[in-house]
């Protein structure tokens, strides 16, 4: 797999490449959108990870010229924290995805994992398991094709664990997503157990057939069989 990592901060565009050589990707970088336009054009990438904001040609417009090129590489966009307009404008324009900053290596792993899993001819948004749905770009959750009403932390609990389906997450990293900096272990230890437990009572059947696992001692995980 050939990935396209686009992005002006040095530090960053280094600590990227090194995760995915890791994961034995093929890591090609670029520091701005023309740069960017030089490789997209020489050579096809599996994945492009694009920066909003750049010198030069932002993301945007990156992104913006290479879907009317026809190129149809998934997008997963990186975005400021919170910037809710750019994020839209980017789905808007043809990202398959976002990530805002910071982010851990746990998160951007995964969300590359799922788009790699969707990049066959499919842009679909959603993310299932048996009959649970969860829609990425309306953020819409659906129960048996009815509507499941969710907090934000509880949507962004189940989105975690559904971009990580099949794999064990733990409970420092699925805290660490949902809180970001202002997680406290100490003080907020009691603070993912009340959401898995109200999550689990609006998405789960009462009959012992539970969505989410817990693996005693790490962490959740929700499984497809």
């Amino acid at each position: 797999m050939k990935i396209l990592i686009v992005d002006d901060e040095h530090s960053l565009l280094k600590q990227l490449q090194q995760i995915f050589e890791n994961q034995r990707y093929t890591v090609e970088t670029a520091t701005d959108g023309e740069e960017a336009f030089d490789k997209l054009f020489e050579a096809p990438f599996d994945l492009i990870i694009l920066d909003i904001m750049m010198p030069k040609i932002d993301g945007l417009a990156v992104l913006q010229e290479i879907r009317k090129s026809g190129i149809k590489t998934p997008v997963l966009m990186l975005t400021a924290k919170g910037d809710v307009e750019d994020k839209i404008k980017g789905l808007d324009l043809g990202a398959d995805d976002y990530l805002p900053k910071p982010f851990s290596s746990d998160e951007l792993m995964a969300r590359v994992r799922a788009l790699f899993r969707r990049s066959g001819g499919q842009t679909e948004s959603v993310l299932q398991v048996f009959d649970l749905k969860l829609d990425t770009v309306t953020r819409d959750v659906t129960k048996d094709g009815k509507p499941v009403e969710l907090t934000p932390r509880e949507f962004s609990i189940l989105e975690f664990l559904l971009y990580n389906k099949n794999r064990v997450v733990s409970r420092f990293s699925l805290a660490e997503h949902v809180w970001g900096d202002a997680f406290d272990p100490f003080s907020m230890s009691n603070f993912m157990d009340v959401h898995i437990k109200n999550l689990r009572h609006k998405i789960e059947n009462f009959d012992n057939n539970r969505i989410i696992q817990t693996i005693r001692g790490v962490g959740y995980i929700i499984k497809d069989s």
